[in-house]
């Protein structure tokens, strides 16, 4: 009878709806509630979640050895040469879906921007700087993964296509040459100013920089791949206008309120557990570097706060914790320098204060990377311009780059002038001195220090021999693709892992790591 009831009910509700719809859709329309959202609004929430999270030092920066961990679990990654699926999805993850931040991915977000603003005029600048935005969300992808979904990636909502194939890799690169080269030329300063970038308030000079810089960048990567195609583009990102000054850093500043995501490493529950690894702190000290001042702290107890443990930022006592171990078998490492009672070891660590601060600015693409890839671009040949001053502008601006997190850590102009002095450009060592320069000026950006160490080799470093380690080289030279896209996305991994050489694995090479 139940049932009877229902059905009866639900019958008489269709019939009414049906002779007395008359100004329903009205009605039921929420008078203050938008129906679209500004495609501003959400190229800025783009600029935002366009994130380094922790795995990025749990592979990334440890792989580059320039911070370490001596436990597993969670934080297993490079320090163990590792394939642990938890950490190597966290980037992709980010930038697709959004998944580890709870909102959308830059990748979705800048696709309904550029549907929004493809065909407005009065949006083109939006447009093209979406265009720019979305070819360096895109690098990271394929400097990361390798083969990845490309054309029709983003298009869930927009084309209904749920289950994306990967394009291949080098084919990607070359679209993205193309986006970047045609977004910078058509921006226009005389058109409309979107006051929502958060990276420069819309100032279209300086978007023209960035896209020329990061043409330069991606140009850069060709350079043992194809030469010739390499000089070409870095050619004409340099005769275009790269960055000028430190003003022009991309970058995100944080607050108390927005967090850095990387701010709970050194500061909450895993703040006794990460440290400065050796290979970076002695490179640091052994050159009288003033950037380890303001990188490096020994805290006396390293799993309290800086305001209740005693702290020492002396350059000659820094310490840095050895790859090669983990938390039971690094008491048998050389020189061991003993652990705490509370927690943590007498290693030094990144100074809370300064660049490990939950306020701390987030930087992606910079002048002093810029100005070092000039110097490398000059002593090829490939540009015009001094190689030597190109370098020097590069340290100089990395080390300025210090006052960014906070003016107690600040570089002297007397300090970068007498290491500028001690440690002169050498043509005959160049290539190796100009990148071990770009390894420092890309701390803490541990996608981009990775790319460009595997691309160019520099610094050389001695490879982590973990016992435990999975991978069958050295080094890891990619990270995997996430295990759901395995088991939901199966054809379209399938037939990606195959182009790649048939393992989807940490020793796999993207294509321009020759």
């Amino acid at each position: 009878m139940k049932k009877i009831l229902v059905l009866t009910g639900l019958t008489a509700l269709v019939t009414g709806l049906s002779s007395c719809d008359k100004g329903f859709e009205e009605v039921n329309r929420n008078p203050v509630q938008s129906t679209s959202i500004d495609p501003g609004y959400l190229f800025t929430s783009a600029e935002f979640y366009t994130t380094f999270g922790s795995s990025t030092i749990q592979y990334e920066e440890t792989i580059v050895q320039q911070i370490v961990t001596p436990f597993g679990g969670i934080n297993n990654g490079g320090n163990y040469n590792q394939d642990y699926r938890d950490n190597t999805r966290v980037l992709w993850n980010n930038l697709y879906s959004g998944t580890n931040n709870g909102n959308n991915g830059p990748i979705k977000l800048l696709a309904d921007v550029m549907n929004q603003t493809r065909a407005d005029t009065n949006r083109s600048n939006l447009y093209q700087m979406s265009r720019i935005w979305r070819a360096y969300v895109y690098q990271l992808l394929v400097d990361t993964y390798g083969d990845v979904p490309y054309t029709t990636a983003g298009g869930a909502f927009l084309q209904s296509t749920y289950l994306p194939a990967y394009d291949n890799q080098q084919d990607i690169y070359n679209d993205l040459l193309k986006e970047v080269d045609e977004a910078t030329a058509a921006l226009n300063a005389g058109k409309r100013t979107e006051n929502g970038d958060i990276f420069y308030g819309g100032n279209i000079a300086r978007w023209k920089r960035l896209g020329n810089s990061l043409l330069l960048r991606m140009g850069m990567r060709l350079s043992k791949v194809d030469p010739a195609k390499a000089q070409a583009v870095v050619q004409k990102a340099y005769q275009g206008g790269v960055m000028e000054s430190n003003a022009d850093n991309v970058k995100i500043q944080y607050t108390s309120i927005f967090n850095s995501p990387l701010s709970n490493l050194w500061n909450g529950t895993e703040k006794a557990n990460f440290y400065l690894a050796e290979p970076f702190v002695s490179y640091l000290k052994s050159t009288n570097d003033p950037r380890l001042k303001s990188i490096a702290t020994k805290y006396a107890e390293p799993s309290k706060d800086p305001s209740v443990t005693t702290e020492d930022n002396n350059p000659a006592n820094q310490i840095g914790m050895p790859l090669g171990y983990d938390n039971t078998s690094i008491t048998g490492a050389p020189s061991y320098p003993g652990n705490v009672s509370s927690g943590g070891w007498k290693y030094s660590q990144l100074n809370r204060r300064s660049v490990g601060k939950v306020d701390a600015p987030q930087h992606y693409i910079t002048y002093a990377q810029t100005q070092l890839l000039l110097a490398e671009a000059a002593q090829r040949g490939w540009i015009g311009g001094d190689a030597a001053a190109f370098y020097k502008a590069g340290v100089t601006a990395h080390m300025a780059q210090m006052a960014e997190y906070s003016a107690s850590v600040a570089v002297s102009q007397a300090d970068i002038d007498a290491y500028l002095a001690a440690h002169p450009f050498d043509a005959s060592k160049a290539l190796e001195q100009i990148n071990t320069q770009y390894w420092v000026a890309s701390f803490l950006n541990g996608p981009e220090a990775w790319a460009n160490w595997r691309r160019s080799g520099y610094p050389v470093l001695k490879p982590n021999q973990y016992p435990g380690k999975t991978i069958q080289g050295d080094f890891i030279r990619r990270l995997t693709y996430p295990l759901n896209e395995k088991s939901v996305n199966a054809t379209n991994y399938n037939a990606a892992v195959q182009r790649m050489g048939g393992n989807d694995d940490l020793d796999t090479r993207v294509f321009w790591d020759k």
